[in-house]
């Protein structure tokens, strides 16, 4: 009798036990390169609040990249390297690391800048859009 009521409660609980696997998100994704449109000034900004996250929803492309759930997990960091005659984007995520208390995100620039004074219809405005799957700091290297 005690074999088949242990027997039943192994069942059981076998049964009820979950089998979805929890996928791990990667620490950060590039969501978009493009070599026209950016900025007239080489700069990075950092979206860490709702209000700011949302007004990037307003990018056609990045709207169907972006989730409801990331507004609150995710912060964002856009890169514009500014005016330059180079066809490629030449800004480049090197590499980006969790410590303990921040997000250190390292990027390589090996965009030949022009003045914005020497401008015209060839120059070319790159950016690029990173999402960083954590709230913490981002501190850019």
């Amino acid at each position: 009798m005690k074999k088949i009521i242990s027997t039943l409660v192994i069942a059981l609980l076998y049964s009820c036990s979950s089998t979805t696997n929890i996928a791990n998100k990667p620490l950060y994704e590039v969501l978009l390169v493009n070599n026209d449109g950016g900025s007239s000034i080489k700069f990075y900004e950092i979206f860490t609040e709702s209000k700011e996250i949302k007004m990037l929803l307003g990018d056609e492309t990045l709207r169907k990249k972006i989730n409801a759930d990331d507004i609150t997990t995710s912060n964002f960091v856009i890169f514009n390297a500014g005016p330059t005659l180079e066809i490629n984007n030449k800004v480049t995520i090197e590499n980006v690391i969790e410590t303990p208390t921040q997000i250190e995100v390292y990027i390589k620039d090996a965009q030949k800048n022009i003045d914005a004074v020497q401008t015209d219809d060839e120059t070319l405005y790159p950016y690029t859009v990173i999402k960083i799957n954590s709230k913490k700091p981002i501190v850019i290297k």
